[in-house]
């Protein structure tokens, strides 16, 4: 069960999801990622986190991106015990991890998500 569809009760919308190729956040110089990105917001004035997966307004736009994103990416694709959130343009990150370093790669595509402004693990559990 992916992200989307254990946090969010949702399936991967259909279609090719619109990405971008970038560097990831916290080394500029490693390889390229794609990340999702959402399409063309229906109301220009929608703030980037309230983007939902097709360009509507959605309070949870950002967490469900954030899945989206985390769905994609095969070292990400689902830790059963951590749940993703978001406080404004902060991703909250909450629950259990086997290792840092699946943490890291977690939060390195989250932060890389349009419209994320920091990504907080205050309530994420080490285990391993």
């Amino acid at each position: 069960m992916g992200w989307l569809n254990r946090i969010f009760d949702m399936v991967t919308p259909g279609g090719e999801p619109e990405t971008i190729e970038a560097p990831p956040p916290d080394d500029p110089s490693g390889p390229a990622q794609a990340y999702s990105v959402p399409k063309a917001p229906e109301d220009p004035s929608t703030p980037p986190e309230r983007l939902g997966l097709n360009g509507e307004y959605d309070q949870s736009g950002l967490a469900k991106r954030v899945a989206l994103a985390l769905d994609q990416n095969p070292d990400t694709d689902d830790f059963e015990r951590l749940w993703v959130a978001q406080t404004g343009g902060t991703v909250v990150l909450k629950g259990e991890v086997p290792s840092q370093d699946d943490l890291d790669r977690v939060v390195n595509v989250a932060s890389g998500v349009y419209g994320a402004t920091g990504v907080n693990t205050d309530e994420v559990t080490i285990t391993g």
